[in-house]
C-alpha cells in the first residue's frame, strides 16, 4: 500500500476534522436548502455523511461485498439517519475516528494487500479504503462546502475546505 496504516488513519481523521469544522458553520435555518429540486437538502447531505463511512469501512473490513447485506445495511442506516438532528449528526461524525481506528487496527498489512471484489471491480482492500472511504470523504466535504457557500457563507475559503480552519482575517 502506498500509505501506511498510520498515514491512512491520519488522512481519514483529517477528513473527519474538516467535516466537523464545516458542520460548525451550518445555520440550522438553512437545513432545508437544496441547490436544485432533485438534489439532497443540506440536512440530507449531513445525514448521508453519518451513513457511508460505517458501511464502507465494515464492508472492506469483512473483505466481501454481499449486495443483499449491503442494501440491508443502507436501509437500516438511512432509517436511523432520517431521525438525526444537527446535534445528533455532529455526535455521529464525532464517533467516526474511533470506528476508523477500530477497523484499521483489525486489518494486517496482508489483509490490506488482499484483493476483494466490489461492484464488479477487483482491488486490494487498502485500495478500496482509499477510493471508497477517503475519496468519498473528500468529495462529500467539498459538496458540503459548496452548499455552505450557496447558503451565504462567503467568508469560507480554501483553508476551511482543505485544512479545516478559519481563514485569517484580512491584514492578520
Amino acid at each position: 500500500m502506498v500509505l501506511t496504516k498510520t498515514e491512512l488513519r491520519g488522512k481519514l481523521r483529517q477528513e473527519v476534522r474538516i467535516l466537523e469544522h464545516l458542520i460548525s458553520k451550518v445555520d440550522p435555518a438553512k437545513l432545508d436548502y437544496r441547490p436544485t429540486p432533485t438534489q439532497r437538502s443540506l440536512l440530507e447531505l449531513l445525514r448521508y455523511l453519518t451513513i457511508f463511512p460505517r458501511i464502507h469501512l465494515r464492508t472492506i473490513q469483512a473483505g466481501v461485498l454481499e449486495m443483499e447485506a449491503w442494501r440491508c445495511a443502507w436501509g437500516t442506516e438511512e432509517k436511523a439517519a432520517k431521525k438525526r438532528s444537527l446535534d445528533r449528526i455532529r455526535d455521529e461524525i464525532g464517533k467516526q475516528p474511533a470506528l476508523i481506528a477500530e477497523v484499521l487496527d483489525s486489518l494486517s498489512d496482508e489483509d490490506l494487500r488482499a484483493e476483494m471484489d466490489m461492484f464488479g471491480s477487483k482491488a486490494s482492500r487498502g485500495s478500496w479504503l482509499v477510493w471508497l472511504v477517503l475519496c468519498h470523504y473528500t468529495a462529500y466535504r467539498m459538496q458540503l462546502f459548496l452548499y455552505l457557500k450557496s447558503c451565504g457563507h462567503e467568508e469560507l475559503g480554501t483553508l476551511d475546505v482543505w485544512v479545516g480552519i478559519d481563514a485569517m482575517p484580512a491584514g492578520g
